[in-house]
């Protein structure tokens, strides 16, 4: 069962504090970036997992998707997604990722951001969205970078030049690890770039594009509080389809 922190009260308040929180799609830096991988979503039915706010499935609804579904564990992401995002073609549902079931064929694209990191039982779960995906269907996701799950100590560390790296142990060591985000041993799974890459194909997916997100020139111009992101990669990026 995932560990359901988004429902501790400090946790959730402090995670309200957030840019992406607040701001919604357009101050998660890298949204530009993953939304470019969508498909065109006119009456195209969407699943997405690990929903949190309703950010996304607002978006999708926007781009004339047909119906939404959000799935997520925390009842108060879903209240607050209700609050927020409400609209006549999204339904929020709780569900527990690594138990979840989908309807076969049920959608034209499954998304998710940064939600599986989360998922102990990955493949299990893949298998649910290969399932569930129509002939042509998108499959579209972000997850924490695994240079940034893998240490078993995850922090910064500062050179005598004031240089700052992130240090990575541990790498092909799958599994659990703890972080201090917003609050003490935070659950998430540590997995390779292959693991994902051979995830997808494993379950007949095809890979159509795999980015490791970090800030831009441009960006970084844009929002010099990105700086330590160009140390590492941030986030990874990918978008795969279902053949015909």
């Amino acid at each position: 069962m995932t560990q359901n922190i988004y429902d501790d009260p400090a946790f959730f308040d402090a995670y309200a504090t957030l840019p992406r929180s607040m701001g919604g799609l357009d101050a998660a830096p890298e949204w530009p970036r993953l939304r470019r991988l969508l498909p065109n979503l006119d009456a195209c039915d969407v699943i997405d997992l690990g929903c949190g706010y309703g950010w996304f499935c607002a978006y999708a609804v926007g781009a004339g998707a047909r119906a939404v579904t959000g799935f997520d564990v925390s009842e108060k992401m879903l209240a607050r997604a209700r609050s927020l995002n409400a609209h006549p073609a999204i339904t929020y549902l709780a569900s527990d990722l690594e138990t979840l079931r989908l309807g076969r064929k049920s959608a034209g694209l499954v998304y998710s951001s940064l939600a599986f990191h989360y998922v102990e039982n990955l493949d299990r779960l893949f298998s649910e969205i290969a399932r569930a995906l129509r002939p042509q269907g998108a499959f579209v996701f972000s997850v924490e970078h695994p240079m940034l799950t893998a240490p078993q100590v995850q922090g910064w560390m500062n050179s005598e030049d004031g240089r700052r790296s992130w240090p990575v142990n541990s790498y092909l060591e799958e599994g659990a690890r703890t972080s201090n985000w917003l609050a003490d041993s935070v659950l998430k799974q540590h997995r390779t770039f292959s693991t994902y890459l051979n995830m997808l194909v494993r379950h007949g997916l095809t890979l159509s594009h795999c980015e490791e997100w970090g800030p831009s020139d441009a960006e970084l111009a844009a929002q010099p509080e990105l700086a330590d992101e160009r140390q590492r990669p941030t986030f990874l990026l990918l978008a795969a389809q279902k053949p015909i």
